[in-house]
C-alpha cells in the first residue's frame, strides 16, 4: 500500500476545485457535485427556466374589451301608498259623508288628509328605477350575453352599455339562482364581437389572469393578478367550486368575465371577500365548465333542469369513520333519505355511505352534489355506496330537483318529570312525545356530547344505525361501542325538519 506525497495530494485538489468551478457555472450546484463525487444519488433542488414574460396585457385587452359590457337594472318600484288608515280601510274607502273624510277634505294634509299632489302623481304612469348594475360579456355574435343571477335579479327592464358607450336594450332569457348565472339577450341589427370560454381543467394555481368589468358603474375597468386557488367553497350553494383570483375585483364587477392570456374566459366574476367592502385581492369566479354547461340550458329554454337523489348529506369525518369502523374519509354521508325519494325508493338509508356515482369516485358532498345535478331527471345511474362496513351499488332513477321545503315540524316538549341524566356522557334526555328517539334537555358544557356538538332541543334518534326510544337504550348501545373497541359512537340528531350525524367521543366523562 502506497501513500500519495504532498505533491500528489495538491494536484488531487486542484482537479477537485476546478470540477467544483465547472460545475457550478454548468448549473449543477454543490449537492449536484456532491453526489457526483461521493456516489450518492441526492435529489437536485427545483429550478425553473422561465420564459420572458410579456410586457403588459395591452393586446389581449384590446381584442376582448369590445365583448364585455355594463348592465344596468331597473325595476318597477311601487310607491308607498300615502293613503290615512282608518281600521285597516283607506281614505278613500270611507264613505263621501263620512264626518272624518268630510273633515280632511276641509282641512287638507296638515291633519294627515291626502294631498292633492298625491292624487297628481298617482295618476303619472309609474316608471322603473335603477336597483343595480353589474357587468356582463357577449358569448354570441347575435348578442346572446353572461351575467350574474343576482345582478339582474327583481329587474324588470335591463340596459347594457357597450366599450364605445352604446345603450342598448336587453331581455332577461333565463336565470339559475344556484350557479349565480343569467343570461341576456340584445336584439340588434348587427354582429357583436363575443368571447368563448376556455377549458378550465387547465386552468393553474399561478397563471396570469385579466378581469374586465364596470366597478362602481365606471365601466371599461381592467385589472389583472394571478389565480390565488382552485375548488373554494364559500358558501354561496350547493355547487361552489369557485376560483379565486387576486385580480382587483369590486362591487359592479359582478357578471363580468375574467380572461387567460389567450383572451379566453375562465370564470365570471361572482363574489369577493371584503370586510370593507372594497378589494382586499380575495375574489371568487364561477369556472368556465360551469358556467358553459349552464348557460346553454339557459339559452336554449330559459331554465335549469338537475337531477335530485333526495338526500340529506354530510362529510365523512375522521370521528365519524372511527365511530363506523372505516378507514377512510372520502364520501358523503346520508344523514336523512326524504321520503318517496328517488334514493328511498332505491333503498338507500340513513348511515350509509355514497362513494361513486357510476363509477366516478365521490370526495365528498359537494362532488356528490355536482355529479348528481349534472345528469337530466329521469337519468338511471349506479350509486356505490358502504353500509356495515361493506361496499354495494344500488341503481337509482333521479327525479328533478324541486324547491326548497319551507315546511317545518314543530319541536317536541318533553315532560321533565320523565326527565334521565347519562351523567357519563353529559347529556340528560327525556322520551320523544311521538316516540320517535329520545330528546336532549340538557348538554354539560364540559362533556363529551358538548364537544360533539350536541345541543339541547335536539332528538337523538339512532346510536350507531340503531333506533332508540329510551335513555336505557341508549346507553346500552353506547356501552356496546366501547365493548367492540371503537372510541366514537355514531349518533343521529334531528331537529325540526333536518337530520345530521355527529360522533361523540365514549370513555370518559
Amino acid at each position: 500500500m502506497t501513500t500519495p506525497n504532498n505533491s500528489s495530494r495538491n494536484s488531487v485538489t486542484r482537479k477537485l476545485a476546478a470540477a467544483l468551478i465547472a460545475t457550478t457555472v454548468l448549473g449543477v450546484g454543490i449537492s449536484g457535485f456532491s453526489a457526483a463525487t461521493s456516489g450518492v444519488a441526492n435529489a437536485e433542488a427545483v429550478r425553473i427556466e422561465t420564459p420572458a414574460v410579456a410586457p403588459g396585457f395591452a393586446d389581449i385587452i384590446e381584442k376582448v374589451s369590445p365583448a364585455v359590457v355594463s348592465v344596468r337594472v331597473k325595476s318597477d318600484i311601487q310607491p308607498a301608498s300615502s293613503d290615512f288608515s282608518f281600521g285597516g280601510r283607506g281614505f278613500d274607502d270611507l264613505p263621501d259623508d263620512h264626518p272624518l273624510k268630510k273633515f280632511f277634505r276641509e282641512f287638507g294634509p296638515q291633519f294627515g288628509g291626502p294631498d292633492s299632489r298625491d292624487d297628481r302623481r298617482s295618476q303619472r304612469p309609474r316608471r322603473a328605477r335603477p336597483v343595480s348594475q353589474g357587468s356582463g360579456f357577449f358569448i354570441s355574435g347575435d348578442g346572446f350575453l353572461v351575467t350574474n343571477n343576482h345582478v339582474i335579479d327583481g329587474g324588470t327592464e335591463f340596459t347594457v352599455v357597450m366599450d364605445d358607450g352604446t345603450e342598448l336594450d336587453a331581455e332577461l332569457i333565463g336565470s339559475d339562482q344556484r350557479t349565480d348565472l343569467a343570461v341576456l339577450k340584445v336584439e340588434e341589427d348587427r354582429e357583436f364581437t363575443y368571447v368563448d370560454f376556455a377549458d378550465d381543467t387547465k386552468v393553474r394555481v399561478g397563471d396570469w389572469v385579466v378581469a374586465v368589468g364596470n366597478p362602481f358603474g365606471l365601466g371599461g375597468t381592467v385589472t389583472a393578478g394571478i389565480v390565488s386557488a382552485r375548488g373554494r367553497d364559500i358558501g354561496a350553494g350547493p355547487y361552489d367550486d369557485f376560483i379565486q383570483i387576486d385580480a382587483a375585483v369590486n362591487r359592479g364587477n359582478s357578471g363580468g368575465p375574467t380572461f387567460n392570456l389567450n383572451g379566453e374566459v375562465v370564470g365570471v366574476n361572482t363574489a369577493i371577500f371584503s370586510p370593507s367592502g372594497g378589494n382586499v385581492g380575495i375574489a371568487f369566479a364561477v369556472p368556465a365548465s360551469v358556467a358553459k354547461g349552464v348557460v346553454a340550458e339557459l339559452m336554449d329554454d330559459g331554465s335549469v333542469e338537475r337531477g335530485w337523489l333526495g338526500v340529506a348529506i354530510q362529510p365523512v369525518t375522521a370521528d365519524i369513520a372511527e365511530s363506523l369502523g372505516i378507514d377512510r374519509t372520502s364520501g358523503a354521508l346520508v344523514a336523512d333519505p326524504q321520503e318517496d325519494a328517488p334514493a328511498a325508493k332505491a333503498g338507500i338509508r340513513s348511515g350509509d355511505i355514497i362513494i361513486a356515482v357510476n363509477g366516478n369516485e365521490v370526495e365528498g358532498p359537494r362532488e356528490l352534489a355536482r355529479q348528481i345535478a349534472g345528469f337530466d331527471p329521469g337519468t338511471k345511474v349506479e350509486v356505490t355506496i358502504i353500509r356495515g362496513g361493506k361496499e354495494r351499488t344500488v341503481s337509482v332513477e333521479l327525479g328533478e330537483l324541486p324547491g326548497a321545503k319551507t315546511a317545518a315540524a314543530a319541536p317536541s316538549t318533553p315532560d321533565q318529570a320523565s326527565e334521565t341524566a347519562l351523567a357519563d356522557f353529559g347529556l340528560t334526555v327525556a322520551p320523544a312525545e311521538d316516540g320517535n328517539g329520545v330528546v336532549v334537555t340538557d348538554v354539560d358544557p364540559d362533556s363529551a356530547a358538548a364537544d360533539a356538538g350536541i345541543r339541547a332541543g335536539e332528538k337523538i334518534v339512532e346510536v350507531n344505525n340503531e333506533a332508540v326510544a329510551t335513555a336505557s337504550e341508549i346507553e346500552n348501545a353506547l356501552d356496546d361501542v366501547a365493548n367492540s373497541g371503537r372510541k366514537a359512537a355514531l349518533i343521529l340528531l334531528e331537529r325540526d325538519d333536518t337530520t345530521r350525524f355527529v360522533a361523540m367521543p365514549i370513555g370518559r366523562g
